[in-house]
């Protein structure tokens, strides 16, 4: 399995000021500080969020150099700058109203469309692009993965709070994003051809410029030949966002591979994943998911851990076990960044404390 399945990666992460502990629109001079980094960073549609991308990458070894170079680099960026880097879905304190949107002509289409949908959309995700050249493959993956994304989304839950308030759920971020249209789960396509034909019907009604307006939590991406994972809230640490990368590269192989051998997974519902995708929004790795060949409520930690015994076929080829075991760890026992903010929260009564904790997480093991 050589050069197949590539990665790419990018994180959206929060700009903030150090003694405010709120955002702070900066990323104009974030981005001429960071001129020597090229494409790798990126303006977003709010001046206090930055994105990182990895260039193309073989395997899970140059997905770690990239990630962890990438955030180091970053986090150099902000000190000089005096401003500091956090990794998280939502900020704890900041209010949406108070934001400065980015000097783009890009970006002012979008506020013009969507007004206060697209200002208030102050979330930070997680991509994921794993590289497929077949673009019918492409879709017949998507078909079988679809039944997955809650169980990533699990893993990666950290958005428990929102304009200073606690909300009640532990990925707030995809309840902002679902105000977006065509984003969630995405239907089953029996072909490339008939999802061309959805595509070409919005362009040609003026609902959409092209498909990278097609914001579900997977999609096949407009220009590239990968298929893009979008469901996850970005991580704190960088850890945990390589090990999510390893687990959706093994599930793309696995399925890949029961493609090749003339099999397949049975293909769910979509409105039957969307009741495992809300409780991964609401409790994280503490929910029940829908366990679908029994029709019976089991906890979505052991479901996971039936997830990794799946891909387990694949894992030794791409170079991912230490990846892959680690997240069987942490699905057994581990916790979220979800759960470490309402930890803090709960012990100092301070969302400031908060916004530290999460400076602190972004560097953790750089």
């Amino acid at each position: 399995m050589p050069n197949a399945f590539t990665l790419g990666i990018e994180e959206e992460f929060q700009i903030v000021d150090p003694h405010t502990r709120e955002l702070k629109s900066h990323i104009e001079e974030m981005l001429a500080a960071g001129a020597h980094m090229g494409d790798s960073i990126k303006p977003e549609l709010h001046r206090s969020v930055i994105e990182v991308g990895s260039p193309v990458c073989a395997d899970i070894r140059e997905a770690r150099a990239a990630v962890t170079g990438l955030r180091r680099s970053l986090i150099d960026l902000a000190h000089q700058a005096g401003v500091r880097i956090v990794a998280a879905g939502t900020h704890p304190i900041s209010h949406w109203k108070d934001q400065e949107i980015t000097d783009r002509a890009r970006y002012a289409d979008i506020v013009t469309e969507m007004e206060d949908l697209a200002r208030a959309n102050l979330i930070f995700g997680l991509h994921v692009h794993v590289g497929i050249e077949d673009r019918e493959t492409q879709i017949q993956i998507m078909n079988g993965v679809r039944a997955f994304l809650p169980h990533l989304l699990a893993l990666s839950v950290n958005s428990p709070f929102w304009c200073g308030r606690r909300t009640g759920v532990k990925s707030v971020r995809s309840t902002i994003f679902k105000r977006f249209p065509r984003t969630q789960i995405p239907d089953y396509y029996r072909s490339w051809d008939e999802y061309c034909r959805y595509v070409d019907l919005l362009v040609g009604t003026g609902c959409i410029d092209d498909g990278k307006k097609i914001w579900w939590d997977i999609r096949p991406h407009a220009y590239f030949s990968t298929l893009e994972f979008r469901i996850c809230d970005v991580p704190s640490r960088a850890e945990e966002t390589i090990a999510i990368a390893a687990v959706i590269q093994a599930l793309v192989a696995k399925i890949s591979r029961l493609l090749d051998g003339n099999l397949a997974l049975r293909v769910q519902e979509r409105a039957v994943i969307e009741e495992n995708k809300f409780s991964a929004v609401k409790k994280g790795l503490d929910g029940n998911f829908i366990d679908f060949p029994h029709r019976r409520a089991a906890p979505a930690r052991a479901l996971i851990v039936q997830m990794l015994d799946f891909v387990d076929e694949v894992v030794d080829e791409l170079g991912t076990r230490a990846e892959i075991e680690f997240v069987r760890d942490w699905a057994i026992s581990g916790d979220t960044g979800a759960d470490r903010q309402i930890a803090v929260y709960e012990a100092t009564g301070d969302l400031r404390a908060v916004v530290d904790m999460l400076v602190d997480e972004t560097r953790v093991g750089l």
